[in-house]
C-alpha cells in the first residue's frame, strides 16, 4: 500500500515537473533576425517572396502544422520569434543593422541576404562577434573559398552550380556555340558569374570566342546602349546573370527589339522574374534558378506540401528566394532541435548550433540540401535548367525541356575552389 502511494506520489511530481518544464518550455521564444530586400528594385521578384515564404513558415511552425520531421511545435518548443530587417542600403547599412539585431535585439540567430556585396561584408562582423549567421541566399563563391568561418553558413549552393549547369544544358541540348556575348553587373555577383560560365564554356566549347563583355552598374535600370551592342554583333550565345529589376528591365526592353531572335539568350537565375513578366518574357530563353526551384522543382510530397500552401497563400507560385528562404528554415529548425537533444533540452548557444547544423544534411522542397564544403558550411544540391514557352492554357510561361542536374555534377568538391575545379575539366564529377 505505502509503495503504491508513493509511486502515485512519485509520478505526480514527475507529471508536475514535466508540466512546468513544458509551460517554461513554450514561454521561452527564438528569435530571428530575417534580413532581405523590403524596397528597391530587388524587392518584388527576391526579397518580398523570400520574406513571405519565412512568414508562412513562422505561422505553420509556431502552429505545429509542418510535415514530418518539420511538425514539433516552432523550434523544439520555442515559438520563433521574427524580426524582419530591409536589406536596402548598402552593405555598410548591413553591417550596422547586423549589430544592432545581435546587440540590441538580442536575436539566436540571423538568416539573411540576397546581395553578394552584403554577404561578403555582413560574414566577417558575424564571425567576429561569435553569433550564428545562416546566408540563405546570395551566389558569390567568394565567402567560403577566401577565409573559413566557424559561425556563418550557407544553405544554399553558390552560383557556379547554374553557371556549369547551363554549359552542360547547351552541350546535351546540341547547341552549336561559336560565340558568346556576355552582359553581367560590375560587381562580385557579376563577375564571378562571368569567370564562372566563361571558363566553362572554355572547357565545353574549346573553339568558341568571346565577343562583347558589357558590364552594366548595379541598378542601371536602362540597356538601351548594352542592346545596341549586343544587336550589332549578335553571338550565339548571350550569357547574363542580371537578376530583380535590372533582369526585368533588360527583358522588357531587348525583347520589342528582336535581341532573342538573334542569339540564344541564357540567363543564369532568370526564373524568378517569369510571374511578373508574364506573356512579355520571350519563348525559347535558357534559365536556371540556383537549384531546383520554382517550375523546376522536384515531384515530392514535401515539394507539394510547400507550393500549395505557398501559392494559395500569395496567389502566386514560388520561385527562387522563396525556396531558399525555407530550405534555411528548415535547416535551422532542425539543427536547434538537433542540439538541444544533446544539451538536455535547453535553447542552444552559437557554438551548439554551428555543431549541429556544420555538415548535416536535410530534405527540403528542392530536394536533398548536403553541408559538404568549407569544412561543412557550404551547401551543395541539384539543379535544374529549362527553356521558356508562354502557356495560353495556363496563361503564364511554362517551362519545358527541363533537365536537372545532380548535386556533384555541377558543384565543385569539398577540396577545390570554384575556379580550379573548373579549370581542371570537373575533376571527380559525377554527371
Amino acid at each position: 500500500m505505502n509503495r503504491i502511494r508513493i509511486s502515485r506520489k512519485l509520478a505526480a511530481v514527475a507529471a508536475a515537473a514535466s508540466l512546468v518544464a513544458g509551460l517554461s518550455h513554450a514561454e521561452e521564444t527564438f528569435r530571428i533576425g530575417v534580413v532581405s530586400f523590403l524596397s528597391g528594385q530587388a524587392a518584388e521578384s527576391f526579397g518580398i517572396p523570400a520574406v513571405n515564404g519565412a512568414k508562412m513558415l513562422v505561422d505553420l511552425f509556431n502552429k505545429g502544422e509542418g510535415p514530418a520531421p518539420y511538425n514539433k511545435v516552432g523550434f523544439g518548443g520555442m515559438k520563433i520569434e521574427p524580426i524582419y530587417v530591409d536589406e536596402a542600403g548598402g552593405a555598410t547599412k548591413q553591417v550596422q543593422e547586423l549589430r544592432n539585431l545581435y546587440d540590441r535585439e538580442k536575436v539566436d540567430a540571423v538568416v539573411g541576404y540576397v546581395s553578394s556585396g552584403d554577404c561578403l561584408a555582413v560574414a566577417p562582423v558575424a564571425e567576429e562577434m561569435k553569433r550564428f549567421l545562416i546566408l540563405y541566399d546570395c551566389g558569390t563563391p567568394r565567402v567560403f573559398e577566401e577565409r573559413s568561418y566557424e559561425y556563418v553558413f550557407r544553405t544554399a549552393a553558390h552560383a557556379t552550380m547554374d553557371n556549369v549547369a547551363l554549359g552542360r544544358y547547351l552541350k546535351a541540348q546540341g547547341v552549336d556555340v561559336k560565340t558568346v556575348n556576355y552582359i553581367n553587373q560590375d560587381y562580385a555577383w557579376g563577375h564571378d558569374s562571368l569567370r564562372d560560365f566563361n571558363a566553362t564554356m572554355t572547357q565545353l566549347y574549346p573553339n568558341a570566342t568571346t565577343g562583347q563583355d558589357l558590364r552594366p552598374k548595379f541598378g542601371a535600370g536602362q540597356y538601351g546602349t548594352e542592346i545596341s551592342a549586343l544587336m550589332s554583333k549578335p553571338a550565339t550565345v548571350t550569357h547574363s546573370s542580371l537578376w530583380g529589376g535590372d533582369l526585368q528591365a533588360l527583358m522588357l526592353q531587348s525583347a520589342p527589339r528582336g535581341l532573342m531572335k538573334r542569339t540564344q539568350m541564357v540567363l543564369s537565375a532568370g526564373d524568378h522574374v517569369l510571374p511578373g513578366l508574364g506573356k512579355k518574357m520571350p519563348d525559347g530563353v535558357i534559365l536556371g534558378a540556383r537549384g531546383a526551384y520554382g517550375l523546376m522543382s522536384p515531384d515530392t510530397p514535401l515539394n507539394r506540401w510547400w507550393f500549395s500552401n505557398y501559392e494559395k497563400r500569395y496567389d502566386v507560385y514560388p520561385v527562387q528566394a522563396p525556396y531558399r528562404m525555407v530550405q534555411a528554415f528548415m535547416g535551422l529548425k532542425l539543427a536547434v532541435e538537433r542540439a538541444m537533444q544533446a544539451n538536455g533540452g535547453k535553447k542552444p548557444t552559437p557554438e551548439q548550433l554551428a555543431a549541429a547544423l556544420k555538415g548535416s544534411e536535410w530534405e527540403s522542397p528542392a530536394g536533398m540540401i548536403t553541408m559538404a564544403n568549407a569544412n561543412g558550411h557550404q551547401a551543395i544540391q541539384d539543379t535544374a535548367i529549362s527553356k521558356t514557352k508562354f502557356s495560353t492554357k495556363t496563361n503564364r510561361v511554362e517551362l519545358v525541356d527541363i533537365v536537372r542536374f545532380k548535386a556533384r555534377c555541377v558543384n565543385p568538391p569539398a577540396d577545390m575552389s570554384s575556379e580550379e575545379w573548373i579549370k581542371s575539366g570537373f575533376k571527380g564529377a559525377q554527371c
